[in-house]
């Protein structure tokens, strides 16, 4: 269990704004020293500068987490600059909405490639390297309340978050087996005041959606995440939960008890275990 921060050494993938950039935050003011990666340049220099002029240690590193080579990049520029690494937040996410038979071939290659693939390279290119270290620390992917229910027109979104914390939970497994001292949490967030409706400004030109392809399902729930995130709650909470969960050594990093999310969620376990017909689960943003 990871239970000293100070002079640690803390690597968050999508760390250039929304929650990624509240956990680098929340890490600074513990005093660990911070490997910011992110697919956006310009944000990550600007992120890190700001954090530097606060007096802390960081490294930035230009990363598409969809890459496999540019997180083994990755995880050298660490090594190279602190010779360790303690906390990976694998948290980088995009998202596509629409009908699942209407969403293009690219359009689910994008979303699998950075929330599932991301996380799998993330984990491939750090999780020997910690094993080798043989010291506390801790991973945490940014998996989604999505991973635990199902909505409609989020389809290539809900099944790369659904198989994000399967993997996840088998790592935590993998990890238990080998009696190591690193910690796993899956980062379950609601909606939260980020730009993941804005996730088309980083998707690959050979990814994008032909001109003027979009669907009216498409467009209206991407429009509806964009506001519905605009009113979710500050990245900061998830940044505290992220925090206290490591301390605590705890997996699941939900919602709270009592929202309509974990409603849903219970509602969804609840069809499984009587075997009935999938209920429809209504989620908010406030509560």
């Amino acid at each position: 269990m990871l239970t000293e921060f100070r002079d640690r050494v803390a690597v968050v993938t999508g760390a250039a704004s929304g929650i990624g950039r509240a956990l680098c935050d929340r890490f600074a003011r513990e005093g660990m020293k911070l490997v910011m990666a992110d697919v956006e340049r310009d944000r990550l220099a600007q992120a890190a500068s700001e954090l530097t002029d606060q007096g802390v240690d960081v490294l930035a590193v230009r990363t598409d987490v969809s890459r496999a080579d540019d997180l083994s990049h990755l995880r050298d520029e660490t090594l190279e600059r602190y010779g360790a690494v303690h906390v990976l937040c694998n948290n980088a996410g995009v998202f596509a909405g629409g009908l699942s038979w209407d969403a293009i071939s690219t359009d689910w290659e994008w979303v699998l490639g950075v929330n599932l693939y991301g996380i799998l390279h993330g984990v491939r290119a750090f999780v020997p390297v910690m094993l080798e270290q043989n010291q506390p620390g801790h991973i945490v992917n940014t998996c989604s309340m999505a991973g635990l229910i199902n909505m409609p027109l989020s389809g290539a979104y809900s099944v790369s978050k659904h198989a994000a914390l399967s993997l996840t939970e088998t790592l935590y497994h993998e990890l238990r087996i080998k009696q190591s001292p690193v910690g796993v949490s899956a980062l379950c967030p609601e909606l939260i005041r980020t730009r993941i409706g804005h996730s088309e400004r980083n998707r690959p030109a050979h990814l994008k959606r032909p001109e003027g392809s979009a669907t009216p399902e498409q467009t209206l729930v991407e429009q509806a995440i964009q506001s519905s995130t605009a009113g979710g709650l500050d990245p900061s909470a998830m940044a505290e939960r992220v925090f206290q969960g490591i301390r605590e050594d705890r997996f699941y990093l939900l919602a709270d008890e009592g929202t309509s999310w974990d409603r849903a969620c219970l509602a969804r376990l609840e069809d499984i275990r009587l075997r009935r017909n999938p209920t429809l689960g209504v989620v908010t943003s406030g509560n």
